[in-house]
């Protein structure tokens, strides 16, 4: 009961905000599928209702089901004026929407195509208040970024404490509230008397009294795009009843419900890290991929010692956290997200980080050679590396096909570009690839090649004879005999030369055993 009235709830706020726009300015909305053409669920489908549910106008093709061919002619007559998708939809929106015809619509020549998390898009789910949310918030950004037409007032409507042991801090807990109608979410940090601080979002700050991380839920995020940073703080110090004189925030899409809390400990001397982090959407790897965009933090940490710090250890600080929060990204071996098959990322392009001055004993170093700076990064480490997990579920020791996954290697991709001479041979090539690499040994083949991969690409290997060797063998263990002469049989040409030569032991050794 209690997930139904809050899907309704998140409905009816909905209805109300898009209420006030007038029939004859509601968007033209379509959502995008297919691979090879475009694709469309049918007139009764429920994403046409979720369209409707927020405010949009799905297209009347004529067509029920759960999907339906799109002709040139319906594409152009129904002129979307917003296109979304899946994250699996890119590839056929850059394809398709280069040519005649599709590229000339409304959504196209104004760059209103969005793409969502596939489980939002392609299931009707418990989340469909959220989504419908979220949709609604994009097809009227405009609309929606308008404070006099809200309909919920921006303010607090529950708490809960956080324990926090130190001298100086008078309070701390996570604030909920609603800004621009949708759930935001804070983390509130008050000191007993003001203290000095670093910020890399704010430089150095003074006679801060209160410090924090807030967090906006996706239906806010391109609101806050469009407004900017400075009023997005403006309003959230509004509804939790902050000065800008005397707080110093953090701001971040990922969820403060994944907020991690380490405390780090040697003798008398203490550190608290605070860290929430996500890394699905904007993991870099610095000085090798390009800089696009700003936006709020995306791993953000906050470092509270038990003692005082003095301005240069409070910048040296910084230097300690970044190279803990690297170190926990590499052992996890997360991905560039622009460039997932070569690099490992460093970070994300938007992390931020606070570093408070506290009080007591006095302390001039937290570098890597003194026991501060260890504990800092003992802290941040085990923090971001907990926090990525709360956020985006990525361990360690995850599975074959989630690391195929984060390189963005599809294993129905490669088997589509095999060349072979019965198609129908495709879904037996399939199977057997997912049955091999439910294999401890060769899924074991396949993650040693990402770091020789890795290596590689890095000019720490120059000779690539024993990994050439390993993959004629694991073939024709595969195929149950020798290969003789290895092919490349799919499609490969923008993988790295390590994962290629892999890729293809492994269809080769499989497409000989099925025929």
């Amino acid at each position: 009961a209690r997930i139904i009235d809050r899907i309704k709830n998140e409905l009816r706020i909905i209805d109300r905000k898009v209420a006030g726009i007038p029939q004859s300015e509601r968007k033209r909305v379509i959502r995008l599928m297919g691979r090879d053409q475009v694709m469309t669920p049918g007139d009764d489908s429920f994403q046409n209702e979720y369209i409707r549910l927020a405010g949009g106008i799905p297209p009347r093709l004529g067509k029920d089901g759960n999907i339906a061919a799109v002709t040139k002619e319906e594409w152009m007559r129904f002129n979307p004026q917003v296109i979304y998708g899946c994250d699996g939809d890119r590839e056929t929106a850059e394809k398709l929407f280069e040519r005649p015809g599709w590229k000339d619509v409304e959504a196209v020549r104004n760059d209103k195509i969005f793409f969502f998390p596939c489980d939002l898009t392609c299931r009707a789910s418990i989340r469909a208040g959220y989504f419908v949310s979220w949709l609604s918030a994009k097809i009227y950004e405009d609309e929606f970024s308008k404070k006099e037409e809200q309909v919920l007032k921006d303010q607090i409507f529950k708490s809960r404490k956080l324990d926090l042991d130190l001298d100086y801090i008078k309070d701390a807990r996570i604030s909920y509230s609603t800004i621009h109608d949708f759930l935001n979410k804070t983390l509130i940090i008050d000191f007993k008397e003001p203290l000095s601080l670093v910020s890399t979002l704010e430089g150095e700050r003074r006679g801060i009294e209160s410090i924090g991380n807030h967090y906006s839920s996706p239906p806010c995020w391109g609101i806050g795009h469009k407004l900017g940073l400075e009023e997005i703080r403006k309003r959230v110090y509004q509804a939790i009843g902050k000065s800008e004189d005397t707080a110093s925030f953090l701001f971040t899409g990922a969820d403060m419900d994944n907020l991690v809390i380490k405390k780090e400990r040697f003798r008398d001397m203490e550190v608290y890290a605070l860290v929430t982090a996500g890394v699905k959407s904007n993991a870099v790897r610095m000085s090798r991929d390009e800089g696009r965009f700003y936006k709020p933090g995306t791993i953000n940490i906050i470092i509270l010692p038990n003692m005082k710090l003095s301005p240069r250890a409070m910048t040296r600080a910084i230097i300690s956290a970044t190279e803990a929060k690297t170190a926990a990204l590499q052992d996890l071996d997360i991905r560039s997200s622009y460039t997932p098959r070569i690099h490992q990322a460093t970070g994300t392009g938007t992390d931020n980080i606070i570093v408070v001055g506290g009080n007591g004993i006095p302390v001039d170093n937290s570098g890597g050679h003194s026991k501060m700076g260890e504990l800092i990064a003992k802290a941040v480490y085990g923090a971001v590396q907990e926090a990525v997990y709360r956020q985006n579920g990525i361990v360690a020791r995850r599975n074959i096909f989630q690391r195929l996954g984060d390189r963005k290697i599809s294993l129905f991709d490669l088997i589509t570009s095999m060349r072979v001479e019965d198609d129908s041979d495709r879904k037996r090539l399939l199977w057997a690839l997912e049955d091999v690499l439910l294999q401890p040994r060769y899924a074991s083949f396949v993650e040693s090649s990402f770091a020789i991969s890795d290596d590689y690409e890095r000019g720490l290997i120059a000779d690539l004879s024993s990994h050439e060797l390993s993959c004629k063998k694991v073939a024709g263990e595969i195929a149950g005999k020798e290969i003789a002469n290895m092919k490349e049989v799919t499609e490969t040409e923008d993988m790295p030369l390590v994962l290629r030569m892999t890729v293809n032991a492994l269809l080769n050794g499989i497409y000989c055993r099925i025929k």
